[in-house]
């Protein structure tokens, strides 16, 4: 173990009874990114409320203000409103020094997807980079199918495939676009997105498996609320299903005020403390028909003997006497994959969880470094290619975990502090990314204080 290492401030939760009572998560990073493009790129002003303020939103409001979109934020950073910039309002001078924008885009994959679609179909000069671990995060799938399609030049910096990107063009030349779905559905999301930037009428076609659907409907309905049309169409092409997104973009985006839904992938982390505790938890602003599928996770804990009660604006989960370990895929909802692993902690039999290959390409490898964190906790865990099988063990007295600055990992793992005694959680921080106030939130939920240890 490294010094370093060492020295890392830790929190740990305090065990107790049962976690009863209700919460209203912050804003979805993933609606509010989303819905900054759309309103940065629309004609007029946009209002967002119920607006997530975190890193990875920060880094997206301050890369659209340093290209020249008027931002202002209010109440806490849960208002935004937003002076559109369409592509209109662009001469971009490709080629000149002078016209360069470097945008630091700190390790928010949204923020570096969307955007490299975004300003490729806006056309200038950038070069978008991000913090060490950013430069290791793939996004090669995305720039091959940009760069058929460009009027310039856009390319990886990094060896693989990797960031930093630049971007030199004026825009798009062509209407027809593949890319690979098996890394990321944010490519796919960031190319539909940026097709109302290019003011043109665009198919794009996925190549192979699409990874977490859900976020490509998301991504579909955000743009409808933004006045432009999308048609998602299934078909079979040589023997496999195939997805392909029909965008008219001609029209652009129209200004609107837009109300953001709580984050359900941070939710999850309180319908599993109801889960591990035998408790009840109520998640106020989600109901099933939230445009976000990681409300799915309660299905995954309704497997495993929850309770689970959907109301028309909120969720409430109770745990059962015993947990059961189940078999499933998580493909749709593999945000919360580290979430689910930490409940199968404590559960009867093992948890076998499938369809999330891709999770090795995030902030962290969330495959093989959640197994490492998960054995410290006497669980027995095997990888395999597209996932993981958990073993509940005995309980390890005193673990220090590692978060790898991953902040699903520190909120997630925290959560096994609910029932085994002295669970340090290293560079609680981290959180910063999503969710800044999760601690205090969940201190607040279970009515006592966590304890915190400084460097």
């Amino acid at each position: 173990m490294s010094e370093t290492a060492i020295i890392q401030p830790t929190v740990a939760v305090v065990p107790g009874g049962p976690v009863v009572g209700s919460i209203r998560p912050p804003g979805s990073k993933s609606l509010t990114n989303r819905a900054l493009i759309c309103a940065a790129f629309a004609d007029g002003q946009s209002q967002l409320t119920g607006a997530l303020r975190s890193d990875d939103t920060e880094v997206m409001v301050a890369a659209l203000s340093s290209i020249g979109v008027v931002i202002a934020e209010s109440d806490g950073g849960r208002v935004i409103d937003v002076t559109g910039k369409s592509s209109r309002d662009v001469n971009p001078a490709v080629g000149s020094v002078a016209s360069v924008h470097d945008l630091f885009i700190g390790n928010s994959g949204t923020t570096i997807r969307f955007l490299t679609a975004a300003l490729s179909a806006l056309g200038g000069d950038y070069r978008m980079f991000g913090v060490p671990r950013m430069h290791q995060r793939p996004i090669g799938d995305l720039v091959d199918a940009l760069i058929p399609i460009c009027d310039g030049t856009i390319e990886c910096e990094s060896e693989g495939g990797c960031p930093p990107v630049r971007i030199q063009t004026s825009g798009w030349k062509k209407s027809q676009i593949r890319v690979a779905g098996s890394v990321s559905s944010q490519y796919l999301s960031g190319l539909m997105m940026a097709v109302p930037i290019s003011g043109r009428q665009c198919e794009i076609v996925v190549s192979g498996e699409l990874v977490s659907r859900p976020y490509v409907e998301m991504t579909a309905q955000i743009i409808r609320d933004f006045g432009v049309d999308v048609e998602l169409i299934d078909a079979a092409e040589n023997g496999t299903q195939t997805l392909s997104c029909r965008i008219d973009g001609r029209s652009g985006y129209r200004e609107r005020r837009y109300a953001i839904e709580p984050d359900a992938s941070a939710a999850s982390y309180f319908w599993a403390a109801a889960a591990i505790t035998g408790g009840e938890v109520t998640v106020l602003g989600l109901s099933a028909d939230a445009l976000q599928g990681d409300v799915g996770f309660v299905d995954c804990l309704q497997q495993m003997g929850c309770r689970v009660d959907r109301q028309d604006d909120q969720i409430t989960v109770a745990g059962p006497e015993k947990l059961r370990g189940i078999d499933v895929d998580m493909n749709s909802i593999s945000d919360t994959v580290q979430t689910l692993s930490v409940v199968a902690l404590f559960a009867e039999g093992p948890t076998t969880i499938r369809g999330v290959a891709h999770n090795r390409f995030k902030e962290t490898d969330r495959i093989g470094d959640l197994a490492r964190e998960l054995r410290k906790l006497g669980a027995t865990v095997i990888e395999t290619d597209d996932g993981l099988s958990i073993q509940p063990g005995d309980y390890e007295p005193s673990a220090i975990l590692d978060t790898y600055d991953d902040h699903r990992m520190a909120m997630s793992l925290s959560l096994a502090g609910l029932r085994m005694p002295d669970v340090r959680i290293r560079n609680p921080a981290c959180t910063a990314k999503t969710y800044p106030e999760y601690f205090a939130d969940l201190e607040n939920l279970i009515g006592r204080p966590h304890r915190w240890r400084g460097q």
